[in-house]
């Protein structure tokens, strides 16, 4: 173990390093976000503002921003300590991921997964959602952008992984195209709780509640399965190394 931070608290629920500084943003159960210098072992900042656990937050990796979600989705101008916008707010609906799209700075997007079975994708600087997609069958528990293609993967409760084409929302965004599935990539015995493209390779991680990672080809049918020894609840590709964490 390189350095442990330790916090008063019943529970971690996100994490998200930033790209460039020796950062590290933890979302509590309290309802508290933490700013770390994990250098250093030192909290930056505590951001109090808010009710509620925060179950996802998300560095941007070219702004001064970060996205988090306790029951509505907010942006934080980081270097000022305030909020930016409030962009969403559902009564009793459940975000449970959230992800920028940060690919050459040319789409202010991101997008939201949550338990009314939809898939949105936000224009952060517009404050308008611009994409409501619908597919799965039960709780939608992660989506999240393709570093470098015009697609979205997603997991669900409903045991599958998804993979979305947002091609026609990108050539066209003020014209309300949704995301189209592409694929369906079946085999999980229980929810999926995460699914994650590869940085470099036309692959895709997917954890569940079955107790398995499996690693499947972004248009295939089949997956490499490697047994764990519980729930799989988040999943991630090494952004350049042969690492699966």
């Amino acid at each position: 173990m390189l350095t442990k931070l330790e916090t008063e608290s019943n529970g971690v629920k996100g994490l998200s390093f930033h790209i460039k500084r020796p950062w590290i943003l933890a979302s509590l159960r309290s309802g508290i976000i933490q700013l770390w210098d994990y250098r250093m072992a030192t909290l930056i900042h505590g951001f109090h503002e808010h009710d509620g656990p925060v179950r996802s937050l998300h560095f941007h990796k070219s702004h001064p921003l970060f996205v988090f979600q306790p029951f509505f989705i907010c942006l934080y101008i980081l270097y000022y300590s305030r909020y930016e916008s409030i962009l969403l707010k559902f009564k009793g609906v459940v975000v449970y991921s959230l992800d920028f799209r940060d690919r050459n700075h040319e789409y202010p997007w991101i997008v939201s997964a949550s338990d009314d079975q939809t898939i949105r994708i936000w224009n952060w600087q517009s404050r308008s959602c611009i994409s409501v997609s619908a597919g799965h069958n039960h709780y939608v528990t992660c989506a999240s952008f393709h570093p470098k293609q015009d697609l979205l993967v997603s997991a669900s409760l409903d045991q599958t992984v998804r993979v979305w084409d947002i091609g026609a929302l990108t050539a066209s965004p003020a014209d309300g195209f949704d995301a189209v599935v592409k694929y369906v990539l079946e085999g999980h015995d229980g929810g999926v709780n995460w699914a994650s493209f590869h940085p470099t390779l036309p692959l895709i991680v997917s954890g569940a509640d079955d107790c398995q990672l499996k690693i499947w080809r972004v248009n295939g049918t089949k997956a490499w399965e490697v047994c764990t020894l519980g729930n799989v609840s988040c999943v991630l590709f090494h952004a350049r190394q042969e690492i699966i964490v």
